[in-house]
């Protein structure tokens, strides 16, 4: 999660750049960097480490170029250098870039066969070679954008600047957010409104798969297939101060639409994508190979993203893992082994259940280590290991990033779990990890069924109950889901594990039973669709939630399907959150019920 300034001004900009990378900071503080043009020269200046470094930088060696770009990073490929900084450059082209290039690694091969020298590690400098083969060959920048694009795989935003054209500036978005700001003869670009407010509080935003093509009088906007398409100008009412909804109505929304930009952000910080290895930002005081049991101790959601990594680490290290609530194990006195591992999930870090039993575990001599949004917060300060999550503020009370990147968080530290007890080769590690990187650009495509479930939601908010079900860790996604349709919809749900169903659920179903089935084509997709049979043959209508080979194989009656991207079996639950948020998001809203502060719930519990 790297910030992103342009400004297409009637002055030097390069100031100005620095003061809004400076709201944006909270995003990445690894290096930073500004290009400007001035007249027919493109200059950089970067700077290792945070922005007061890119300053001193500039007070020494400024740009008075009037059209500029900027950059704060959070190192992603290659550490954080100078020379892995952005903006990345050619003679011909600058880019800044908040995102992963999956695909880096074979583009950075055909284009080293044309000749391209690249001076850093990083996926973004991939980006500003490609637009510059396309330069070279007589395109034009709006052309060389236009066809590099598609050749792009993964969750990006994108700002470029061109050489000789200095009323002009390019920017992209896929599953990483981009507003455009509007000014009285200047044009901005910007990572969020709050970058942006300074300058101006008229804004648009990109929508998925758009780019745009900005003067500073006038911006064009075109859609995934090239089609020039109008996007709402908005007035904002972000400061520098405030977090802002952008141009969604509820935070929640907003939120889960940033998920593939904050569970990306996650992944940078846990796994080199250069080596395609894991790597912890925290040393670990324990063994993986001494430690016999694992405790997952956690409140709400939290639990359930214990509960699927709870499957991982059994699946991945073949390590036997407890899982509690925290508000019962904190009482019922658990016989503990001095020298194992317990692990604490909270969102907030103060949730006091959570807390009780991290003091009792250390009591009992237990490494302690909390995966935790806050990384300031009581659970993090009392817990031997910390290892943060990078959702940045959740302010909806019921939690949507925040679960998924706690869910990123404990499946690298469960690859790592693995490798370290020799239960992992190195090419199991590598495609583990290769199957984590792809996360960020599933979600974001994921996301692009909200239409279908909107839809879909008007049905559900006729019911009064709704069963949810699920094998393997597409079961505590199914707990998950039933938690999120009663926290801001008030609708009754319940998640059973699918076989379950004929053990007592199945008396409940009728037609006037929704089911909600999340079953990706897996090992068990076979014993799942018998579980759905059951419920047709009962006259229950049956919502499933799958792959494209999952649709075509289950031919039931009554089956509304949502057809998610196809996906490694392993970490499904990250990618198929993103429907089954949405469903409870539109129910509530349709509902009319306060999504973003549901009756009687609050986002931190910090009493009993």
């Amino acid at each position: 999660m790297c910030g992103i300034v342009g400004i297409l001004g009637r002055g030097p900009v390069a100031d100005q750049i620095v003061d809004s990378l400076k709201r944006l900071e909270y995003r990445g503080y690894d290096s930073a960097g500004v290009a400007t043009l001035e007249g027919d020269r493109l200059e950089r200046r970067r700077a290792e480490g945070k922005l007061k470094n890119l300053e001193t930088r500039l007070k020494s060696e400024p740009l008075a170029g009037h059209t500029g770009i900027g950059h704060t990073r959070w190192a992603t490929h290659g550490k954080p250098t100078e020379s892995n900084a952005h903006p990345h450059a050619t003679d011909n082209v600058a880019v800044v870039h908040n995102g992963i290039i999956e695909n880096f690694r074979e583009l950075r091969k055909m284009l080293e066969k044309e000749g391209a020298k690249f001076a850093s590690e990083t996926d973004t400098e991939t980006v500003a070679h490609l637009v510059n083969s396309y330069l070279l060959k007589g395109a034009s920048p709006q052309e060389a954008v236009k066809a590099s694009l598609p050749q792009l795989r993964g969750a990006f935003a994108l700002a470029f600047l061109f050489r000789g054209h200095g009323d002009l500036m390019i920017g992209a978005r896929r599953g990483s957010p981009l507003a455009i700001g509007h000014g009285d003869g200047e044009m901005y670009l910007g990572s969020d409104a709050i970058a942006l407010a300074p300058f101006t509080d008229t804004i648009s935003y990109l929508e998925d798969g758009d780019w745009v093509v900005l003067t500073r009088e006038v911006g064009v906007i075109y859609d995934a297939h090239g089609a020039v398409v109008n996007r709402e100008v908005l007035k904002s009412g972000a400061s520098s101060f405030l977090v802002d909804k952008a141009n969604y109505r509820h935070f929640m929304a907003k939120e889960i639409h940033e998920q593939p930009e904050v569970v990306g952000h996650t992944l940078a910080r846990y796994v080199d994508m250069a080596t395609e290895k894991v790597a912890l930002p925290a040393k670990l005081p324990f063994d993986f190979g001494a430690i016999q049991r694992i405790s997952i101790t956690a409140c709400g959601t939290a639990s359930y993203a214990g509960y699927i990594a709870k499957y991982w680490f059994e699946r991945l290290s073949r390590m036997p893992v407890e899982l509690d609530v925290a508000s019962e194990f904190r009482y019922r006195e658990a016989p503990l082994r001095k020298g194992d591992l317990a692990i604490f999930i909270s969102q907030s870090g103060e949730t006091a259940d959570t807390l009780a039993a991290l003091r009792y575990a250390k009591s009992q001599g237990l490494h302690t280590l909390s995966v935790v949004n806050v990384p300031t917060s009581t659970i993090a300060r009392e817990s031997e290991t910390v290892l943060p999550t990078l959702a940045g503020p959740e302010i909806g009370v019921a939690s949507t990033k925040a679960f998924t990147c706690q869910l990123m968080v404990l499946a690298a530290l469960a690859v790592a779990a693995g490798k370290a007890r020799g239960e992992l080769s190195d090419a199991d590690e590598a495609k583990l990890v290769r199957g984590l990187i792809e996360i960020p650009r599933l979600m974001a495509a994921a996301l692009a069924t909200e239409p279908q479930i909107e839809k879909l939601a008007r049905d559900i908010a006729k019911s009064k109950d709704v069963l949810y079900l699920g094998r393997g860790t597409s079961y505590p996604l199914a707990l998950e889901g039933a938690l999120k349709l009663k926290e801001i919809s008030y609708i009754h749900a319940e998640g059973y594990a699918a076989g379950e169903l004929k053990h007592g659920p199945i008396a409940l179903i009728d037609e006037n039973m929704p089911v909600v089935v999340i079953a990706p084509f897996d090992r068990v997709f076979e014993k799942t669709v018998s579980n759905m049979q059951e419920v047709a043959a009962r006259g229950g209508g049956i919502i499933l939630m799958t792959d494209a080979k999952g649709a075509a194989e289950a031919t039931i009656e009554s089956l509304v399907t949502i057809v998610l991207p196809d996906m490694a079996a392993t970490f499904t639950p990250m990618v198929y959150a993103v429907p089954v948020q949405l469903l409870a998001y539109h129910t509530a809203v349709i509902m009319g019920t306060d999504v973003d502060q549901p009756r009687n719930l609050a986002k931190s519990v910090t009493v009993e």
